[in-house]
């Protein structure tokens, strides 16, 4: 069969199997991992179509929504690779994520094929010394590394004045849901991706709301897990206390799945070493549980989670949504505060922390490389002045790059500012938990929506959280949201994954909110 013929029709006409999978025909735009490996160990389709099924898309629909970077030539090698692999049926051949093609990063380094660069034209051509630890782990699972999903530059790193979404080598990313709207970031790639099905499932990094968001408002799931809990080497770095990588996904199942095959310990990074106590023998995949609600104590905070402003419907969405948490078993305990709200969202230790954190890191991260154009920040930042209309450097300016240059180390004003956050997360966020023995604190809405708040309280004390599907915007009179997607997020202590995974899968199962986008097929 032809690639064209292929990937016009689309269907895949699936058995009765001892599988307990119903007789029905799956689309691959909208294709589980489950169900993608049912048709591989059943014949119906091999890695190899599958590569091809995505390449095609990424060729007719990237041109407009900018979410890959660059695709990895390799691919449909590796594809024929997990098809031999199955045939002989190698150990390999029986992990979930074998054969299946996942978009990483743009800021997670893979030995090959494809550049690592950010976004920026100053890492292109640069040659990393390994893969990043949790492309190696994906390898040995084997997944196919099927590209480099787009990002905003250097993590929305550079500068406050470009629109979240955008970088020099791929330019802006498009929301598929409404394309006036930002697709926010920085894994804006891989979430605009994963929504369009460019890719099975992608992966994203977060330092503050660098998943959640943009999994929110392009309508797919997104997990930001404790921080160490996955490997940061091989990452551009913005600030190793902050910065975590997770799956970016269609559905709470895949990115379990995912999250299974990525955590874990990495001699290239120390912080996995503790974190691994988090995790859980067996996995996570065991907590996708259909009951899991039942008992579990949820926290509202009403101000400023669940503020809507004017968009009424998400409002009276929000509220159904409650509903079902309580339908389902969960006990929700309302009407809490976080006494330190305004001084955590207003504060400025956050920033003076994270740039003096960004400079040494990025540093130490553009020394390691084999070959570079730059090895230093203030390598960086000479040469998008000397390459001005490449990186926009006239529109967009790149103020937090030079505000990051002028750092010198931790001195009493960073030191402070530590401290300051430690302060704030143990009085505000863990003192809630702790007092009202909670599982999870549940936000929908913020001062912000549909952008979500409550990301930064999660990002500053390393704490885990998971987006679902909520909802889409309607009746505001305003075409800049029409359709735009919101999420549901649920956050915790660290090292709460499993419970904040039985919630959201439970909640997802419950409502089934997610929808592809109708603007893009």
């Amino acid at each position: 069969m032809s690639l064209t013929r292929f990937s016009f029709l689309l269907l895949i006409l699936l058995p009765i199997l001892s599988s307990g999978f119903p007789i029905h025909k799956i689309s691959l735009t909208e294709a589980t991992i489950d169900e993608l490996q049912f048709a591989f160990r059943h014949n119906k389709l091999t890695s190899r179509q599958l590569v091809q099924f995505y390449l095609e898309r990424i060729h007719r629909l990237n041109p407009k929504l900018r979410g890959v970077i660059e695709v990895n030539p390799e691919a449909l090698f590796l594809g024929d690779k997990a098809d031999h692999e199955r045939r002989i049926k190698a150990p390999i051949s029986f992990s979930k994520l074998h054969g299946i093609p996942i978009l990483v990063k743009d800021n997670i380094a893979s030995k090959d094929k494809l550049n690592t660069t950010a976004g920026s034209f100053a890492l292109l051509g640069s040659v990393v010394p390994r893969d990043a630890g949790v492309v190696a782990k994906l390898r040995k699972a084997g997944a196919i590394i099927l590209g480099k999903a787009s990002l905003s530059e250097w993590s929305y790193f550079r500068s406050n004045l470009a629109p979240s979404g955008w970088n020099g080598r791929a330019g802006q990313g498009v929301n598929p849901y409404n394309t006036l709207q930002i697709p926010c970031g920085s894994s804006s790639g891989s979430a605009i991706s994963a929504a369009a099905n460019l890719a099975a499932v992608t992966l994203g990094t977060e330092t503050d709301g660098s998943i959640l968001c943009p999994s929110s408002l392009n309508s797919v799931v997104g997990i930001k897990p404790t921080v160490g809990l996955t490997s940061r080497a091989g990452v551009v770095p913005i600030s190793p206390r902050q910065d975590s990588v997770g799956p970016i996904c269609r559905t709470v199942s895949d990115a379990a799945y995912v999250l299974d095959v990525i955590a874990g310990i990495d001699k290239y990074d120390s912080d996995t070493t503790a974190a691994s106590k988090y995790i859980p023998k067996g996995g996570y995949a065991q907590f996708l549980r259909r009951n899991g609600l039942k008992g579990k104590r949820i926290g509202i905070v009403r101000f400023p989670f669940f503020e809507f402003g004017n968009f009424t419907s998400a409002a009276k969405t929000s509220r159904q949504h409650l509903n079902t948490l309580r339908k389902e078993g969960a006990v929700l305990i309302d009407n809490l505060e976080i006494s330190n709200i305004n001084e955590i969202s207003s504060g400025l230790s956050e920033h003076i922390a994270s740039t003096a954190e960004f400079k040494i890191a990025l540093n130490k991260y553009l020394s390691e490389l084999v070959t570079s154009p730059v090895r230093s920040l203030a390598d960086v930042i000479d040469f998008n002045n000397k390459h001005p209309k490449l990186e926009k450097v006239k529109e967009y300016g790149q103020n937090i790059l030079l505000e990051a240059e002028k750092t010198k180390g931790f001195g009493n004003a960073e030191k402070a500012a530590l401290a300051k956050l430690a302060t704030l997360t143990e009085k505000g966020f863990v003192k809630l938990m702790t007092k009202y023995k909670l599982d999870a604190l549940v936000a929908l809405g913020g001062a912000n929506f549909p952008f979500p708040d409550v990301q930064q309280i999660l990002a500053i004390g390393g704490f885990p959280g998971i987006t679902i599907p909520a909802g889409y915007i309607a009746g505001t009179g305003f075409i800049n949201y029409d359709g735009l997607p919101f999420g549901i997020i649920f956050g915790g202590l660290r090292g709460s994954e499993p419970k904040l995974i039985e919630i959201a899968y439970a909640f997802e199962q419950a409502t089934k909110v997610r929808k592809p986008p109708t603007l893009f097929k």
